[in-house]
């Protein structure tokens, strides 16, 4: 019988957490979720799990005596860039305070490989597109501010006493997983696809695109989508790599192929058959015309090839979840407000 090593994966009842959850023994790795459920989901824990928080050490401890990690996946966070400008002490307190917190009960359990989940928000406003995993990293808001100070601490936990991370820095997440068991479920929404999904449903009255003049083909803001299974497929093989290395590294993930707002409600409307209807409104602060990543190092170092990212699989797969999750049932709510970035 095949043994696997255990992998206790924070935040694993959240959107991308929940899809590591389920790859796991894909990759040869046995899943143990440890989440409050503050924004994750009963509904979508899978195997072995612990309610708990970060802040609890002695609740992580138990967790690490009886399971006996041999890495840990950070998906725990919070991740609304509007909200973290807004109530940053949130941000800090939560998103580097715990996982500190997490950081010790790792040393004291001489647990030495670490995940992060990162963003490309690390980067802010790109001075280079396709963007590189050199390109400066000045994030613009507290929650990509927050993740680049945890990148910065874990390569000094590093150097100090041997943790061994590795960094992903996400572009936009989306679609869901081909069985229809796992998706998208935020509250509030502020996702692109999701919400635009929405209103093919007719949940919502409308979609909202902020900006029609940016430097763009059609003026709209381009962002690059990865589908979420390919995300989580990624955890895996970095966490294997740095296993048989015994080094930390830091990579992009994205298809490196860009789809502006107008794209994705066009192919969304292809995809569910549904007319989509769209507002103007003006450009928000802070959007970046163009977010493509350069996911060359990923690809040549992890072996790692984005399976399930064509915009058409991302819009038919979050339709199908989205359509078995709301049960189809069509209520129009206040209008909607397009997040283009992460």
């Amino acid at each position: 019988m095949k043994e696997f090593q255990v992998v206790l994966i924070t935040g694993g009842a959240g959107y991308i957490g929940s899809h590591a959850v389920q790859e796991a023994r894909n990759y040869g790795f046995e899943p143990v979720t440890y989440d409050n459920l503050s924004m994750g989901h009963r509904w979508a824990i899978q195997g072995e799990f612990v309610k708990g928080d970060l802040g609890d050490r002695p609740k992580l401890l138990k967790a690490f005596r009886k399971y006996q990690p041999a890495a840990v996946m950070h998906f725990a966070s919070h991740t609304y860039v509007g909200e973290s400008v807004t109530h940053p002490q949130k941000y800090y307190r939560d998103n580097l305070t715990n996982a500190l917190n997490l950081f010790s009960v790792m040393l004291e359990r001489k647990v030495s490989h670490f995940i992060l989940s990162s963003t490309c928000a690390v980067y802010g406003d790109p001075v280079q597109v396709p963007i590189p995993e050199d390109h400066p990293r000045n994030p613009v808001n507290p929650y990509g501010d927050s993740k680049m100070m945890l990148e910065k601490i874990l390569a000094w936990y590093d150097r100090a006493y041997g943790l061994r991370s590795t960094f992903l820095r996400y572009f936009n997440a989306a679609g869901a997983d081909a069985s229809g068991r796992l998706g998208e479920a935020h509250d509030p929404e502020t996702h692109l696809i999701p919400l635009v999904l929405d209103s093919a449903m007719g949940r919502r009255k409308e979609i909202t695109i902020f900006g029609q003049d940016y430097p763009t083909p059609d003026g709209t803001c381009i962002r690059d989508y990865i589908h979420v299974t390919d995300l989580a497929g990624a955890h895996f093989l970095a966490l294997k790599l740095m296993m048989e290395t015994g080094q930390s590294d830091f990579f992009n993930l994205g298809t490196g192929k860009g789809f502006s707002v107008r794209e994705v409600i066009t192919k969304a409307e292809e995809v569910t058959g549904k007319r989509i209807p769209v507002r103007m409104g003006p450009r928000r602060a802070g959007d970046p015309p163009e977010l493509v990543a350069q996911s060359d190092k990923a690809r040549a170092a992890l072996g790692w090839q984005p399976r399930h990212s064509s915009l058409e699989n991302i819009l038919k797969t979050a339709w199908a979840w989205h359509r078995n999750y709301f049960g189809g049932k069509a209520k129009t709510s206040r209008r909607s407000t397009v997040r283009s970035r992460q």
